[in-house]
């Protein structure tokens, strides 16, 4: 894969892991650093933060990035580049974000997009069990933090949220075809979480044709920040999530020519 340059002679970003959240990008970026051919993202001096968070660039859904001349020099800081690599970062939350996919075509217009997709259902609940722990969220239920997420909605004081989408995140249809109209489907990767968590050596084959690289070598399943819960999605809450995402889910199979039943079979 040959890595494009800016006049600077800078070599691009050329992929970006870009969602979803919780779906298993933590794991994916540490296998891929694993590879001689690719670098990614350095992580921040910070050493006070998580890696989960330390390893997230957060350029291309910055605004304080975008106001006025934007400055690549910022973003090419965090990435140590040597001769003919595959240069790569993950946000999770690039795919969500509305304004991320034209502010990267304007940077790369060949960018490859590498985005797993999780079950929307235990998807939400682990992100408010991510949220919770951080302290972001004080609700009293994962049911008490759907409700705000719906009232912030509902009142029009959020067109989208970092802390309160534990609902909107999952709409992935939508959040494809955003990237879609601006990038070539043949640029994106979609895998499902759950394949790269049961079936990592067959998604890495995936990954390495993508990316026009080697082969990776045989690897070991890992976990990479997957919090434990104190308990698990009541059935309650299921049902209701189910109802929410019964369509989108559909729309999904249809779009991906996937089987998504077990999303939505009972707990």
């Amino acid at each position: 894969m040959e890595v494009p340059t800016n006049n600077n002679q800078v070599p691009l970003v050329n992929f970006v892991i870009a969602g979803t959240q919780k779906g298993g990008t933590s794991a994916l970026d540490a296998y891929l650093r694993t590879h001689q051919d690719i670098t990614m993202a350095s992580f921040n001096e910070d050493t006070s933060l998580a890696d989960a968070i330390r390893k997230e660039v957060h350029f291309f859904n910055d605004p304080d990035n975008f106001n006025g001349k934007v400055d690549y020099a910022i973003y090419h800081s965090r990435f140590d580049v040597g001769k003919n690599t595959v240069v790569g970062e993950a946000t999770p939350s690039y795919m969500y974000w509305h304004v991320v996919p034209e502010r990267i075509r304007q940077y790369n217009a060949q960018m490859k997009f590498i985005i797993l997709l999780r079950n929307p259902i235990e998807r939400a609940y682990s992100h408010w069990n991510m949220e919770k722990t951080r302290g972001w969220d004080s609700s009293a239920s994962f049911r008490d933090a759907l409700k705000k997420e719906m009232d912030l909605y509902k009142r029009g004081l959020a067109e989208q949220h970092f802390v309160y989408s534990f609902i909107d995140r999952g709409f992935y249809t939508e959040q494809l075809k955003r990237i879609w109209r601006l990038f070539p489907k043949e640029q994106t990767l979609v895998l499902k979480s759950d394949d790269l968590k049961h079936n990592v050596n067959t998604s890495l084959h995936q990954v390495a044709d993508f990316l026009g690289i080697s082969s990776f070598p045989i690897l070991e399943s890992k976990e990479v920040h997957s919090g434990s819960y104190t308990s698990k999605i009541n059935q309650d809450d299921f049902n209701y999530l189910k109802d929410k995402f019964y369509y989108e889910i559909k729309d999904l199979e249809r779009l991906l020519d996937w089987d998504c039943s077990d999303w939505i079979a009972e707990i």
